[in-house]
């Protein structure tokens, strides 16, 4: 699916994974596991299209965190492994 995106949007999907990767990587100083950083992040990048109840909200935001912790925890894989030296 992420070779099937436009490149401006890939190209802006592995500099923000591959910011949020090289945070992760530092975990045991700055508590922001990949966990952390989906739970903060997940809000922000997807929601559904039109207002529904704080039932399915909090269930939609759960599965964007999922989705966002994925895309943080296998990075490399996903988005190259030279993701770590864009920076």
């Amino acid at each position: 699916l992420v070779n099937q995106l436009p490149e401006a949007n890939l190209i802006l999907l592995r500099h923000l994974f591959g910011v949020l990767h090289h945070i992760e990587q530092n975990s045991g100083v700055n508590q922001m596991n990949a966990f952390n950083l989906a739970l903060c992040i997940a809000p922000n990048m997807l929601w559904l299209p039109s207002p529904t109840g704080p039932e399915e909200e909090s269930r939609s935001t759960k599965k964007v965190a999922l989705l966002v912790q994925f895309l943080i925890e296998n990075s490399g894989e996903i988005f190259g492994g030279d993701i770590a030296t864009l920076f």
